[in-house]
């Protein structure tokens, strides 16, 4: 196949999504397709929506001998209208890759109701789609005006491919000290970082220590707010920021627990490569984080933004090293029976095939 995919920046950008999409594209390059990265560049929501008038980008995806054209559906606000002024010049199949709609985040509900309806002009411009969730797929669904063809395609853990026994899990629940928490994701209020501090300043400062690895960059203003706020709590906290792989993956490994308490989250690739080192996950109700995390038994789910349901939940498994133990066997079990990216990427393929058959039989 030959394949379009746009995207925002660069590929190599530290986001779930972006990894996903990483991945999907060393799947089929390793198939033999041809993958062209169509990168339109960062800008504000407003210049993005600009993007739909413009000449250049419309002759170069027109006249590109493409398969079929992937689009990351960040990107709906450049494409909303230009996909409508393609569909009458071309036969190209248009498949988005869904990781969450803007509209499924807390803000303003004035300004969701216009995310809301660009987006929903967005999804109704394309054929197909790959989900990353079926909560993201029923959010779609409820925006489309017809049926429109697509799978779930699930993100998974295992690019660490951890190694780690039973007995490890339960040596390292077992030692006695501080309970070693580990937030990942870039600093943006969208992550909750914010609530994680709230919830240990109510918690005792020698009862915990954390590592915030993330990108400080993508919200200067909320991560000088994040430092300030970790300052006062006179605790442990340190700021490693973007890390490589490798050290990461040493971090998770000497941890106890996994918080990320996202006020939304479309999958949360970032839970299950925690539950691949054994450790519980505690994330929010809100997004797809239920679809990973069963509450009680591999992590703990709270209501976005409840500090003292998130404290009590910290509290509990610094006190129980028992119930440390057990959530981190859980944890790591949930790991083992997800699909690993090799097989998700694979669904996928086989999606797009089927979709430039369909393009093939209906010329």
């Amino acid at each position: 196949m030959r394949i379009g995919l746009i995207i925002y920046g660069r590929l190599d950008t530290i986001s779930g999504g972006y990894l996903y999409d990483r991945q999907m594209v060393e799947h089929l390059r390793g198939q033999g397709d041809t993958v062209e990265i169509i990168s339109l560049p960062w800008s504000h929501y407003g210049r993005h929506l600009t993007h739909n008038l413009s000449r250049r980008l419309f002759y170069r995806l027109r006249r590109a001998s493409f398969d079929l054209l992937l689009q990351d559906e960040l990107n709906h606000p450049s494409l909303f209208w230009l996909n409508r002024r393609l569909s009458r010049d071309s036969s190209v199949p248009i498949v988005s890759i869904v990781h969450h709609l803007r509209a499924s985040e807390a803000r303003p509900a004035w300004q969701n109701r216009f995310y809301n309806w660009i987006e929903g002009q967005y999804l109704n411009s394309v054929d197909s789609f790959i989900y990353n969730s079926q909560t993201t797929q029923t959010a779609v669904n409820q925006l489309l005006s017809a049926p429109k063809p697509g799978i779930v395609a699930c993100p998974a853990g295992d690019r660490f491919q951890p190694a780690i026994t039973a007995a490890e899990i339960a040596e390292r629940a077992q030692e006695s000290g501080p309970l070693r928490l580990i937030f990942v994701g870039n600093l943006i209020p969208r992550k909750g970082l914010h609530t994680l501090l709230a919830a240990l300043a109510r918690l005792p400062v020698e009862n915990w220590t954390l590592t915030v690895v993330g990108e400080t960059a993508v919200n200067p203003a909320y991560a000088r707010a994040i430092k300030r706020q970790a300052a006062r709590l006179n605790g442990q906290t340190r700021f490693p920021g973007a890390i490589a792989d490798a050290d990461l993956a040493q971090q998770l490994r000497r941890s106890h627990l996994l918080v990320v308490p996202s006020q939304y989250e479309g999958f949360g690739i970032v839970y299950l490569e925690g539950m691949g080192f054994g450790l519980p996950a505690i994330a929010s109700t809100a997004g797809a984080a239920q679809e990973i995390i069963s509450h009680e038994t591999d992590g703990f789910l709270i209501n976005p933004g409840d500090a003292a349901a998130l404290a009590a939940h910290i509290r509990t498994l610094h006190d129980n090293r028992a119930r440390l133990t057990q959530m981190g066997l859980a944890a790591r079990q949930r790991f083992l029976a997800h699909p690993g990216w090799d097989a998700s990427m694979a669904r996928i393929r086989q999606f797009l095939l089927s979709q430039t058959r369909k393009r093939n039989y209906d010329d």
